[in-house]
């Protein structure tokens, strides 16, 4: 029988209620499809930050290399400043552990509410490949005469072609296997390239380039598309159809993937995989912390379960994914009054019951 070392770090505020929902189905698809899940939990977060001052110790990333994947619940603590816990834990473990791609599927699913007039699933069901490593994110940049009216601020965009390119294959690669036509839901597999070419004429030129030249190279069979980042916003609002997989830079990706959580239904849906094809990947529900919920149990962990999905995915428990997933739209469509918090008809551990209860089926 497989085992996966799974390391989990539930974090702030509602992120360990959500985080035991996760859990909760995930020992449920593991009995369902014989395979076993061996968790150690991790207290990182604001609280014990604020007992010790560490955020994510390199001690802690050593260990972390040694599980097959990090599930997380939230990081955000309305005692600590912004930033500290963001860059401590969360950056230092996508960079550290060389998390290079962030995978976010917009998926509207049955019976979810979408701000988008006459779109319903069969519209809203594309994914977005994030670059994870560069860009504006890599702290390139700094202050001079800081604190006078003179003051400058640079932070710089950084991309090599190495990033570049491993980027661009693994979407490549996302859209050969999981593209519509992939899927039976289109003629095609398209990647989407979302940049600014007219304006960032040097980080999109290298990002256009690399991608029609390794296209053209290995990967003729899936159809390449270019939207503008302005553009690919109001084509996510007005045809979202026309999307199948979207791959960007980190700061467009960081974007343009909140502007698709609302369209599918808001964070209460939205999970994302900060993946590292090669080594140790980390998953989680996008909505952050939401202190003022913490504790109330109203909270809805369906995003936090379909991070666990995610991770059953990527590691090859397609079968065991495919059931939660399933599970979930059954829940959308025919349990749940909304996704929003407190109004969903159920508590969070009711709703992680519902999700539990048709995977074991």
């Amino acid at each position: 029988m497989k085992v996966y070392k799974i390391a989990v770090m539930p974090g702030d505020g509602t992120g360990p209620e959500v985080t035991a929902e996760a859990v909760k189905v995930l020992k449920t698809a593991a009995t369902k499809f014989g395979f076993k899940m061996d968790l150690t939990e991790f207290d990182f977060g604001g609280e014990r930050y604020k007992r010790t001052g560490e955020t994510l110790p390199d001690s802690a990333v050593e260990e972390l290399r040694k599980f097959d994947a990090i599930l997380l619940g939230a990081i955000g603590h309305p005692d600590i400043a912004p930033g500290i816990l963001e860059k401590g834990i969360l950056l230092k473990a996508r960079f550290e552990l060389d998390q290079y791609i962030n995978l976010r599927p917009v998926r509207l699913y049955p019976g979810v509410e979408t701000p988008l007039k006459d779109k319903g699933p069969n519209e809203i069901d594309y994914v977005v490949v994030r670059e994870n490593s560069g860009d504006a994110y890599t702290g390139t940049g700094g202050f001079t005469m800081k604190g006078t009216p003179h003051e400058v601020a640079v932070q710089t965009a950084v991309y090599s072609r190495f990033q570049v390119d491993r980027c661009l294959r693994y979407a490549f690669e996302y859209a050969r296997k999981y593209g519509k036509k992939a899927r039976g839901k289109g003629p095609e597999n398209t990647l989407a390239l979302c940049g600014k070419t007219n304006v960032l004429t040097y980080i999109y030129d290298l990002w256009e380039r690399a991608f029609h030249e390794i296209g053209k190279a290995e990967y003729p069979d899936i159809r390449r598309d270019y939207y503008h980042v302005d553009a690919t916003c109001m084509w996510m609002v007005k045809n979202p159809e026309w999307f199948d997989v979207i791959v960007t830079g980190n700061m467009f990706g960081d974007i343009i993937t909140d502007l698709g959580a609302i369209t599918q239904g808001g964070m209460g849906i939205a999970a994302g995989g900060n993946i590292n094809p090669e080594g140790v990947s980390m998953f989680e529900p996008i909505g952050g912390s939401a202190p003022k919920y913490t504790g109330k149990g109203v909270i809805n962990p369906l995003a936090a379960i379909c991070s666990a999905q995610m991770m059953l995915a990527t590691l090859g428990e397609e079968k065991a994914a495919d059931a939660i997933e399933k599970a979930v739209m059954y829940v959308t469509a025919n349990k749940l009054k909304s996704l929003a918090a407190g109004r969903m008809g159920f508590s969070t551990s009711e709703v992680g019951d519902l999700v539990a209860e048709k995977v074991a089926q």
